[in-house]
């Protein structure tokens, strides 16, 4: 037989974060073990990997931010950090002997859809495989998002990203610009003020801020957890089952918001007694329409007497002199951006060219769409882990993602019942169909009519990051592909009565 030109598996993973793993053990558990993990990185862990800032902390409870087949009764605190959760995905590719799959140092440069073979060809910066099946884990928060600041290029000091945080730098004593208001400025913000000489804040758009309910987590609760699994698995059940009851309020009842919204200003209250910075810092939209952020150490670092909030976004630099929109201005030795991340326009999509010769990125010019959050139309054979519409605005990301595991090995199932080489195409009526009916139902929500512009929208408008439901839902409406909502690619040599025919471009067989 002829030697393959390439390596070639049955399945590459793109990413090893909580996505990428999760993919690896439930395919080895699946009995595949014909797979590999590529991750761009030297490490697992993702975004956990990635962001290392001062303060950087995960603000979903610890039981529910993990796998539920690799539960963790060591968890230290209510709300774990960094270190913990990256510790923690560490230990899962060691637990279930992941390592041998992972291609470290391995970034996806382009991944190409291959009509005559049904397979795909992945183009890494370590060389090229085939495979039959791709799996896209390389989720939302993986690339930073840097504003094009007139005169940024100019500035003689010291620029980075939250998620690029350069830990050589020493802040002590400087003068520091945080640029944005996020989830992770809020984090950073109380960490470094005590020792930076002046910390000024630019914010652009206020954000509504809840106490951070944390707290040590005692030996004995841990001992109970590890002794008795019942009580761990209790705790996580809890904490979803508060989360599911919300979430009605965010997707049909805004309304109700209101009282959360009288929670958060007496936080504010407590924390800041100027009238003056108080309103700077009280948002003109609903709670919930932008994420909720959760700190009790946020205002009062505000309130300090080295901080200064600028209530208006970043205009330009002028040398070391950085201008508000408002004409404020600031004169720094380093500018911090806590700008968030790349998330409605995913920078995989620019490397995933599919049956019709286009990219991802080309075929969502108009807006990310995806069959039931994993399918995108002439992409065969190709799965998105938390793809369109998967994100969730109070819950944990990571029960989204095991429903889509569930409907990774079932689409897999599928392909092994079907026989030979064969492929799976979401059919563009059944991707439009699916999009139709999530945009339908997130007119009401709190996203789409709190009043505010959040990153869950796209350049037109869209919201095609949030799910609008609750997680048990989308558990439901991921458990199994429907092949009715797919076309079945077969080559030619595997047509019913083609037996010993020569290879030949894909025919497309009907399913329904």
């Amino acid at each position: 037989m002829a030697e393959r030109e390439h390596e070639h598996v049955r399945v590459a993973v793109i990413g090893s974060g909580f996505g990428g793993l999760g993919a690896a053990v439930r395919l080895r558990r699946a009995g595949i073990t014909d797979f590999v993990v590529l991750e761009r990185r030297e490490a697992v862990g993702g975004t956990w990997h990635d962001n290392t800032y001062p303060g950087c902390a995960c603000d979903v409870p610890s039981h529910l931010y993990s796998f539920s087949f690799a539960p963790n009764p060591d968890w230290p605190r209510s709300f774990s950090g960094q270190a913990h959760i990256r510790a923690y995905l560490e230990k899962v590719a060691d637990d279930f002997g992941l390592r041998p799959h992972i291609r470290f140092r391995h970034e996806v440069q382009q991944a190409t859809w291959d009509s005559e073979e049904l397979h795909w060809v992945v183009e890494t910066s370590q060389g090229t495989l085939t495979a039959d099946l791709v799996v896209s884990a390389t989720g939302p928060l993986s690339d930073p998002k840097i504003p094009d600041v007139p005169g940024l290029d100019g500035f003689e000091g010291k620029v980075f990203h939250s998620a690029q945080w350069d830990h050589d730098y020493d802040l002590r004593g400087k003068r520091v610009a945080m640029i944005g208001t996020g989830a992770s400025a809020i984090q950073i913000v109380p960490a470094i003020q005590p020792t930076v000489g002046r910390l000024t804040l630019f914010q652009r758009t206020p954000a509504w801020v809840l106490p951070r309910v944390d707290r040590r987590i005692t030996g004995a609760e841990r001992w109970l957890h590890s002794k008795l699994p019942v009580t761990r698995y209790l705790r996580r059940q809890i904490l979803w089952g508060i989360r599911e009851l919300q979430v009605s309020a965010f997707t049909k009842r805004p309304g109700e918001l209101g009282v959360v919204e009288k929670l958060a200003s007496a936080h504010l209250r407590r924390a800041v007694k100027d009238p003056h910075t108080r309103a700077q810092l009280t948002p003109d939209y609903r709670i919930g329409c932008k994420r909720i952020l959760l700190s009790n150490s946020y205002y009062p670092a505000l309130a300090q007497d080295n901080v200064d909030l600028v209530a208006s976004g970043l205009k330009e630099v002028r040398g070391n002199t950085l201008v508000a929109a408002d004409g404020t201005e600031a004169e720094v030795d380093a500018v911090v951006f806590g700008t968030g991340f790349l998330v409605t326009d995913m920078p995989i999509a620019h490397r995933v060219k599919g049956a019709n010769g286009t990219t991802l990125a080309e075929e969502w010019t108009g807006g990310m769409e995806a069959l039931r959050g994993a399918s995108a139309a002439g992409f065969p054979n190709f799965l998105t882990i938390i793809g369109p519409n998967t994100g969730l605005g109070n819950s944990s990301m990571i029960l989204i993602i095991e429903a889509q595991l569930n409907y990774l090995i079932d689409y897999l199932r599928q392909l092994d019942t079907l026989g030979g080489k064969v492929a799976l195409d979401a059919r563009r009526s059944a991707v439009h169909a699916w999009s139709q009916q999530v945009q339908e139902r997130m007119k009401r929500t709190v996203w789409n009519t709190g009043g505010c512009d959040s990153w869950y929208l796209d350049a037109n408008g869209r919201n095609t990051t949030v799910w609008p439901g609750t997680t048990a839902e989308f558990r439901k409406v991921t458990r199994e592909v429907r092949l009715d909502e797919y076309e079945v690619l077969r080559g030619a040599s595997h047509r019913p009565g083609a037996a010993g025919a020569p290879a030949a471009s894909a025919v497309r067989e009907a399913t329904a």
